[in-house]
Parts: C-alpha cells; sequence; structure tokens
C-alpha cells in the first residue's frame, strides 16, 4: 500500500513551527535599551543639541533642527523599549526579527545618542552633512575590501589578506604616483598609473595567497595572516630605508580632486555626502554594482558561486575548479589594491607605516556581517565607516564621551554587529576547504 503524496506534509509544516529562532537580536536590544536608560535619562545632559543638516555650499538651505537632551532621552528610550518588546514577541513566535526593525532601532539609538553627546559638549552643533560625508570617505576603502571578501569566499577561499592587499597597494600607488608624476609632469597621469599600480600589487600579494591555497593546499587563514605579516615587514622595511628619506622623490603623490556631479551635488544632506567625491569614490560605486550584477545575473557569477558552495558538482559540468578560484580570487586583490590606493591618492596624500591600520579585517567584518552579499556588505562598510567618522565628530564638538572610548568605537561596533546582529548565517560551504580532484 502506497503512502499519499502530501502524507509527509504536515510533519514538515510542524518543523517549520518548531524551528530554532535566535534570541541574539532581543537580548542586543535589551543591553542598548539599559545602557539608553543609564546614559539617556539617569546620567543626562540638559543642554540643547542642534543639527545642522545643510552644507554652507547648498544650493537649498535646510533649517536647523534644536533638540532638548532631556526631553529627546525620554521619547527615545521609550522607543528603544517598545521595539525591544516587538522583537521579543517577534522570537516567542518563532518568527525572525526583520531587518527593517533592527535599523529603525539603530536610528532611534543614534538620534539620543548624538543628542546627549552634544548636550554635554562645549560645542552643541552636530555637522550632518560633514558626519556623513567623512563616513563615507572613511567606508571607501572599507567598501573595496569588502568585495574583495565577497568574491574570495564566493568562490570557495577565505581571504584573511585583505589588508596585506590593501597596504601592498597603498605603498605601490604612493611610490608610482610620484615618480611618474615627476618624470611627466600630468598629475593625472601619475594618479592613473599610481591606481594601475596599486591594483596590480593587490593582485601579486592574491596570486601568492591563490597559489598556496589552491595548488598546494596550504591552510588558507595561515597563509592570509602570513601574508598581512610579510607585507607588513616589507613596506615598513622599504618606508624606513627608501620613503622617509627620499619623500620628496618618492612619497609625494598627487591626490584626486573632488568632482562634484551638477544638481546632484546641491542636495541637502545627499549630495554633499554621496557627490562631490573623488573619481576613486565614483569607482567604488561602479565596482558594488558590477559586482552584484555579476555574481547573480551572469553565467560567470553562477560560476563562481557554484565553485564556492559544491566544487564537486561544478567540476563534473566541466567548471575548472582551479582556474575559476585563482583568476576570481585574483581580481578580489585588484579591487583590493584599489582600496589601498584610496588611503594614499584620495584621502592622506602619502604613504605612512601600518596606514590601513586593520581596515582588512574591518572589511572582512563587513563581509560576514552583510551575508556575504555585496551590497549588504557595502552597507555594513558604510556602518563601520560610520562609527569611525563619529568619533572624530565627537572629538571636535568637545564631547564629554572619554577618548578611550571614542578611539575603541569602531571596533567595539564591529564586535557588536557581527556577534550580536548577524544572527545564524550560513557561509559558501566549500569556503576555506581545498578541492582535491579525485
Amino acid at each position: 500500500m502506497t503512502e499519499p503524496q502530501n502524507a509527509h506534509a504536515p510533519v514538515a509544516a510542524s518543523l517549520d513551527k518548531t524551528a530554532v529562532v535566535s534570541w541574539k537580536v532581543p537580548i542586543v536590544f535589551g543591553v542598548v535599551t539599559l545602557l539608553a536608560i543609564e546614559l539617556f535619562i539617569v546620567i543626562g545632559n540638559a543642554g540643547e543639541a542642534i543639527f545642522r543638516v545643510s552644507a554652507p555650499g547648498d544650493a537649498l538651505q535646510l533649517p536647523e533642527i534644536h533638540l532638548d537632551g532631556i526631553i529627546t532621552g525620554w521619547i527615545t528610550t521609550i522607543l528603544l523599549a517598545a521595539i525591544t518588546l516587538v522583537s521579543v514577541f517577534l522570537v516567542r513566535a518563532k518568527r525572525k526579527v526583520p531587518i527593517w526593525i533592527t535599523a529603525v532601532f539603530a536610528v532611534v539609538f543614534l538620534i539620543g545618542f548624538l543628542t546627549w553627546a552634544a548636550a554635554g559638549a562645549s560645542i552643541h552643533t552636530i555637522p550632518i552633512a560633514g558626519l556623513f560625508a567623512g563616513a563615507l570617505s572613511l567606508s571607501v576603502p572599507l567598501i573595496f575590501g569588502s568585495l574583495c571578501g565577497v568574491l574570495s569566499e564566493r568562490v570557495g577561499v577565505v581571504n584573511i589578506a585583505i589588508e596585506g592587499q590593501m597596504l601592498a597597494g597603498a605603498f605601490t600607488s604612493a611610490v608610482i604616483a610620484t615618480t611618474v608624476t615627476a618624470s611627466t609632469g600630468q598629475p593625472w597621469i601619475g594618479l592613473i598609473a599610481g591606481t594601475v599600480g596599486a591594483s596590480v600589487a593587490g593582485v601579486l600579494v592574491s596570486f601568492v595567497l591563490a597559489a598556496f591555497a589552491i595548488k598546494y593546499f596550504v591552510d588558507q587563514v595561515i597563509v592570509g595572516v602570513v601574508l598581512n605579516v610579510l607585507v607588513l615587514g616589507l613596506t615598513n622595511f622599504f618606508f624606513s630605508q627608501l620613503l622617509s628619506s627620499n619623500a620628496a622623490t618618492l612619497n609625494s603623490p598627487p591626490r584626486f580632486p573632488p568632482l562634484p556631479i551638477p544638481f546632484l551635488a546641491d542636495i541637502p544632506i545627499i549630495g554633499p555626502t554621496f557627490f562631490r567625491q573623488t573619481i576613486i569614490v565614483y569607482l567604488a560605486y561602479i565596482a558594488v554594482a558590477l559586482v552584484y550584477f555579476g555574481l547573480f545575473h551572469t553565467k560567470w557569477g553562477l560560476r563562481l558561486r557554484s565553485v564556492g558552495e559544491h566544487p564537486q558538482a561544478a567540476d563534473t559540468v566541466g567548471i575548472n575548479v582551479a582556474r575559476t578560484r585563482f583568476w576570481n580570487v585574483s581580481l578580489g586583490g585588484a579591487i583590493a589594491g584599489l582600496g589601498g590606493a584610496f588611503f594614499t591618492l584620495g584621502s592622506v596624500g602619502a604613504f605612512n607605516r601600518e596606514m590601513t591600520a586593520g581596515a582588512g579585517f574591518i572589511a572582512l567584518a563587513a563581509v560576514i556581517f552583510g551575508q556575504w552579499d555585496p551590497i549588504k556588505a557595502t552597507l555594513a562598510a558604510l556602518l563601520f565607516g560610520f562609527a569611525s567618522n563619529l568619533q572624530n565628530t565627537l572629538g571636535v564638538i568637545g564631547s564629554a564621551v572619554p577618548s578611550e572610548f571614542l578611539l575603541s568605537l569602531p571596533y567595539v561596533i564591529t564586535i557588536f554587529a557581527v556577534a550580536g546582529l548577524v544572527g545564524k548565517v550560513r557561509g559558501p560551504a566549500a569556503a576555506g576547504k581545498p578541492y582535491i580532484k579525485a
């Protein structure tokens, strides 16, 4: 006697209903709400916070927003508590907390925190346009680095060497841009040469990672750590032996000038943030769009993802697993090199020791927080860049927040986001696993 075709449907439905839902998000919401009670209500700042929305050069000048520290603190704390209760009810009902609820929670806490910090500061005004524009500037190398990590891990290679690839790109771009500009007298030729050189440097570092990890089956994490240490040592050595004593001829590259986009650059907040940037920032926008489209809407992306998920199956349909991994890891290295070029050609203007300052590792955290998706990883990179610029803004206005906390703020938010909010995610199934063809 055969079973009905849908005999197992009730069982499957019951399994879906009893699926385990993580309590991470409600717990994190509860901890942050308790922190808000302590800061905004118990301690409190009775002053007034002023948010300057428009930048001085904006065509449309919007009025400033004035918020009372105590009233805003109470309102935001009540809203945070309400959102926390909603998340608890959702989890108890075996439902996942939507990402938009997390976003609303973060925005409400940010408004309360900025109001509290500015109300107790020596300067009560926070320039919103400057805060966001600076956050984007600090996010650009993280965006390039996270795209590198997404490509590498999607194809099955754990790329711990993003830091080394970015540092090699920063060093190479500074030297090449300086020497080419000096020899040709054309800063734009030097900038283009330096950018290309940075990508090549990132590719060379990724070649080493790919060779050891793919061809010789060395542990990918160990290779990445060794490469980071190697590039750090080499760049420090050449900086002390060559660049520091020959800064004028080897370490004085030109910088990309801002290129405002007509009409778009005049939009309040959005214009100064996104459309008064340099070419390398616009390249980041293009890179995000191309990687996303290529990864999910082209044959190349399908092959890449299949190699990272099930290399044996990909091999059986004629895909060369080793070659696919090798060239896509190299492509990721080229993108990470562009992130390094931003430090010297778009931001600082010269190479310094260890100037990436852990940006590669934060980019790797953005990959995980973004669930190996280019768009989500970019949003995570923007979050971490905002945290970095927030410490600068609070320092400028003379906030009473301890300087030690401000220095650690980007890293605290990184750990908080990855460990507390990322929830249960599954990376590419074959990431970190060498493929040995039978």
